[in-house]
Order: structure tokens, then sequence, then C-alpha cells
């Protein structure tokens, strides 16, 4: 599994309904895309939910470099950078994925954090590992995934949430719309 996320952070007057829009007539596109397990098309709004900015900023659970690599480089990127130019696409090796009892995703929760120094490695990702067992379990999760990235030494946690309130701690975004072509391939 391999993490992906690209923001677009838009000036504070961007009417945010361009992005909505956007997501509504070009979110299917992705609903059959082979080796992906799923994209969340994220927003968040300057003033909601505690975020300073407005940004469009989809994350990604790839099952395989074939897929992610078509997308990337195969046209189905190609879309943002002629609207928006090319952002820098952020990415992470897949650490852990647990689904949770939730079924509608209406928020996602994401967490940068950096690895610890001085502490074993094992027990550092047994503990990223824990952490996507207890936000999957908690009430109204949908998921939970967390990645890392060894060149900077960061991990990722991912969540998404059935309630506009989330049980997580985090940068919260709202939920646009879901593709999920092998959503049921991601590895536990």
């Amino acid at each position: 599994m391999h993490a992906m996320q690209y923001e677009i952070t838009l000036p504070a007057d961007y009417d945010m309904g361009v992005i909505r829009r956007r997501v509504a007539e070009r979110g299917h596109l992705l609903d059959r895309w082979e080796g992906l397990g799923l994209k969340a098309y994220l927003m968040r709004e300057r003033g909601v939910h505690g975020s300073p900015m407005s940004q469009y900023a989809p994350f990604y659970l790839w099952n395989t470099v074939e897929g992610m690599n078509s997308f990337l480089w195969g046209g189905g990127f190609q879309g943002i950078c002629d609207d928006f130019g090319r952002p820098s696409v952020r990415g992470w090796t897949g650490l852990a994925y647990e689904e949770g009892h939730g079924s509608r995703a209406r928020t996602a929760v994401r967490r940068r954090q950096p690895v610890p120094d001085g502490v074993p490695l094992a027990e550092v990702v047994e503990e990223a590992l824990s952490e996507v067992r207890r936000l999957a379990a908690r009430e109204g999760a949908v998921l939970a995934a967390a990645g890392v990235d060894t060149g900077a030494w960061e991990f990722v946690h991912f969540s998404l949430w059935e309630q506009d309130a989330p049980k997580a701690e985090g940068d919260v975004f709202q939920v646009l719309h879901l593709s999920t072509p092998e959503r049921d391939r991601l590895a536990r």
C-alpha cells in the first residue's frame, strides 16, 4: 500500500463552490481506476474546523505502484496540473490499514508527525500500528491508515469519520466524494 496526497492552497476569498462542482462533475472518473484502493476527495475551508486556510487536498491509498504511476504519468493527474499548476505530491509507504464500523464518510483527519529519534524503529512502528487499530475501533470511524516517509522521517495517520466532529487529532477535511475501486484489496 502507498499513501499519497497533494494540497492546493487557495486564496482566502476563493469560491469553494468551484471545488464542490469540480468533484461533483469529475469525482466518478476514478471510481474504477485499476490499482486504486481509495481516493478521498477532500477540502477544507478557512475558519471551518479550525482550518487556517482553504485547500483542495485529495488523499489516496494505492494498492499498486502501477496504478499510482498510471494516474500520475498517464493522464489522471494532468487535469489538476492544467487547472491549478503542478502541486508537490507527498508520498508515504503504507504501514497499516483497518476498516472501522462506520459506513458513510463525512470528514477526514490527517495527522503528520515526525518519527521520534532515540527509539528503536520497531517500537515506533508498533505504536503507529496500534494507533491505527485504536482509531478504527472508535465510534463513527469508517477506516484508519498509517504510512511513513523515510526520506523526511515522518508518519501520516489518516482516518475517515461519519460525524462532522471526528474523534481524532489532526487537520480536519470535508469529504466530498470517495472513489473506492479496490478498497476491499487494501492490505490489513
